[in-house]
């Protein structure tokens, strides 16, 4: 058995695989857009762990990914009992200003390739009445932020599509989890080095390793929803609830939306 793991190149997704390959001895399937690095991370995990470790190369923002990488898992005899969608992509800037082919491949990424991925080995698992999804959410989408409302509005749909699929599964033996982590110790966001060691003081951000043992374990226990860190569960409804004129002053403040601010005058 394996477990497969999206965007496990680098960030949270190498920190995934190799928490399983070290500490739980799991075979690993890993997957993602950045050829060179995943060969040299299936290597390292193999030669250190002593488990088997694939490499698949995909751009997963591709409509038929997720179909071709079932075909490809059967073709080759591999099973998966742990199906870890991570694969993401970031950007803060306002709607209209994105390339329209950005914005298509975050939806596609986040939403139809994660989706499909859980159906096609979701039935898998049902039939062999074992396995466990774990799907990156974020703690953004209970919230609706100018600037990264693709990204929000993406992991909104992963959070109440994870939950669902944990009702419909569960009676056949397969756990589906849904991560909503506050923020991870990676480039993906762009904040300075200060910045990032403050979240990380703070409990809203982890670094990689210790925020990939922790969702494994909760996947492990079969949880429904998991929000590591304390002080992300006061966040979550003090920022949902903020009034209209509290987002706007914020905003005015942002570099990314002064231009919109000077033609509204």
């Amino acid at each position: 058995m394996y477990a497969l793991i999206t965007g496990a190149s680098s960030g949270v997704g190498k920190a995934y695989s190799t928490v399983l390959a070290r500490d739980y001895k799991h075979d690993v399937l890993l997957v993602s857009n950045q050829e060179k690095e995943l060969q040299s991370l299936a290597k390292e995990l193999s030669e250190a762990y002593g488990v088997k470790a694939t490499a698949y190369y995909s751009d997963l923002s591709r409509p038929e990914a997720a179909e071709e990488l079932h075909e490809w898992c059967s073709e080759n005899n591999i099973e998966v009992d742990i199906l870890i969608n991570n694969a993401g992509m970031f950007f803060w800037q306002p709607l209209t200003e994105v390339p329209p082919k950005k914005v298509m491949t975050m939806l596609q990424l986040h939403m139809t390739t994660l989706a499909m991925l859980c159906r096609y080995f979701g039935e898998d698992m049902c039939t062999r009445r074992k396995g466990m999804i774990l799907n990156m959410a974020s703690m953004t989408g209970y919230w609706n932020i100018p600037g990264i409302q693709t990204y929000n509005a993406s992991k909104a749909f992963v959070l109440s599509f994870s939950k669902s699929l944990w009702y419909e599964m569960k009676p056949f033996g397969v756990t589906v989890t849904a991560l909503t982590p506050g923020a991870i110790d990676t480039p993906l966001y762009g904040l300075d080095e200060k910045t990032r060691r403050r979240l990380v003081w703070w409990h809203i951000s982890f670094p990689p390793e210790r925020f990939a043992q922790i969702a494994i374990k909760r996947m492990i226990r079969g949880k429904k929803q998991a929000m590591p860190g304390w002080i992300n569960h006061i966040t979550v409804p003090l920022i949902k609830h903020l009034p209209d004129w509290a987002v706007f002053f914020a905003m005015k403040r942002l570099p990314q939306y002064k231009n919109i601010f000077n033609r509204t005058k």
